[in-house]
């Protein structure tokens, strides 16, 4: 895909892998719709991309919200051609035996119930026209246990699935849905789980970390016709070989 004069829509897009998507697809030529729930962070975000960006701040956890999103992102561009399911939270960090119900519940509403409402608002939208592209930020923590973290496990499992679900109701209908696990990276979640010191990841070096462009470059490339073969699947940005095809060093 020449994501010139495309529209991208980006949830989580005020700091993080979020923000570096919205500035490389905007530099790119593409319309972005920003969706955080920081109208301040969209704002100043907006304010560097030339006019290309249109901030919406909402929950992701609210259907509403979000499908008012992308009805007025079709109205202002023409359509959506790519959703980008980035919005997720880690806290709080807590073991499950101790964890506080509702703010449980909380992560499971950000991580896995903003994933299908992005999807239930976009994927119509992306039918109407011919098909589109949904990429979902996943994380090794879908596929395995680690301690404190039972709700954002047990949410990222989910959009995982969910993932793997809409490839097989959509694929036939032009839909192209995909995952990136992006190994730790050098965002604001990574300086919650260090300040928690519970389990091994809180314990790495800040270096051991990579930077959050490097997601943003392989969700670019994830639109393009290269990454066809992994539709349906989840990329790991810990594999070299995908490194090198999206052009990282």
């Amino acid at each position: 895909m020449d994501i010139k004069g495309k529209t991208v829509m980006i949830t989580g897009a005020s700091r993080g892998i979020g923000a570096e998507a919205v500035r490389l697809f905007a530099a790119a030529g593409a319309n972005v719709a920003a969706v955080a729930r920081s109208a301040g962070g969209l704002e100043a975000l907006a304010e560097g991309c030339d006019g290309r960006v249109m901030g919406f701040a909402l929950d992701v956890a609210d259907y509403g919200a979000v499908d008012a999103a992308v009805q007025q992102c079709v109205r202002q561009f023409g359509g959506l051609d790519v959703l980008i399911n980035n919005a997720g939270v880690i806290e709080p960090i807590s073991h499950l035996s101790a964890a506080e119900p509702d703010a449980w519940g909380q992560v499971i509403d950000i991580n896995l119930k903003g994933v299908f409402n992005g999807m239930r608002a976009a994927v119509p939208a992306m039918k109407a026209t011919g098909g589109g592209t949904v990429l979902t930020v996943s994380s090794g923590a879908a596929h395995g246990p680690v301690e404190a973290w039972s709700a954002y496990c047990a949410s990222k499992a989910g959009a995982a699935m969910l993932t793997a679900c809409l490839d097989k109701e959509e694929r036939g209908h032009g839909i192209r849905a995909m995952g990136l696990s992006p190994g730790t990276v050098a965002t604001q979640m990574q300086k919650e789980i260090k300040a928690s010191g519970i389990n091994p990841v809180s314990q790495l070096a800040w270096e051991d970390h990579i930077p959050a462009d490097w997601p943003a470059k392989a969700l670019m490339w994830m639109c393009s016709p290269d990454a066809d073969e992994f539709t349906g699947s989840e990329i790991s940005l810990r594999d070299e070989g995908i490194r090198k095809r999206v052009g990282l060093t």
